[in-house]
């Protein structure tokens, strides 16, 4: 194993790390989503029972998760868009890379070295990766922006509402109520199919 690891095999792993970084948030997102039809049904069997203080605690449980949810929604778009613009900077360092040993190798093939251009071309390079720090900096600024919001909209403002809640529970009843009906329905035409034919004139 070599003890030191060249720029490709470095940015190789940064990928990596950042695709498990991807998924991890992807497979938190799916857990969400099974915690909110866990209580989505332990809503509807409270209810069922009438126990109002239990209705009302798992209705608090499903908002707080619907809010983690769409946090992890979010989050999950700005690494995304990250990764997007770091590909994007890669491409033009690999454009800027190929020219410049295009430059280097036609400098050869002339046998002349311009230093007062190679001066020029240094400093605004210097100039060119100050830029692309200071919008680094301010990129990094938002995304961390970004993120305090989301801490701050969880413990202060209600993402979803407790009528959003309600709606989301009364909509999951009946469509368990009408899968029982079409169910029912299903076993009807069964029986009927089944009778004798002196049975269906009677």
């Amino acid at each position: 194993m070599a003890l030191f690891k060249s720029a490709e095999e470095r940015r190789i792993e940064r990928d990596i790390k950042i695709r498990q970084g991807i998924r991890r948030i992807e497979k938190s997102i799916r857990e969400q989503g099974k915690f909110q039809d866990e209580f989505i049904r332990n809503a509807q069997q409270a209810k069922k029972i009438g126990d109002q203080s239990q209705y009302t605690f798992i209705r608090n449980s499903l908002k707080k998760t619907a809010t983690i949810r769409k946090m992890l929604e979010r989050q999950l778009l700005a690494v995304k868009n990250a990764l997007l613009i770091k590909r994007q900077a890669e491409a033009s360092a690999d454009f800027a890379q190929s020219m410049g040993l295009m430059a280097t190798e036609i400098g050869k093939l002339f046998g002349e070295t311009d230093l007062v251009k190679t001066q020029a071309d240094w400093e605004k390079a210097m100039v060119q990766s100050q830029t692309m720090e200071e919008r680094m900096n301010m990129f990094l600024d938002t995304v961390e922006d970004v993120a305090a919001q989301d801490v701050e909209m969880s413990g202060a403002t209600d993402v979803v509402s407790d009528a959003e809640i309600d709606r989301l529970i009364e909509a999951e009843t009946e469509a368990e109520h009408q899968k029982e009906l079409d169910k029912l329905a299903a076993l009807r035409a069964e029986l009927d199919s089944l009778k004798q034919p002196g049975e269906k004139q009677k």
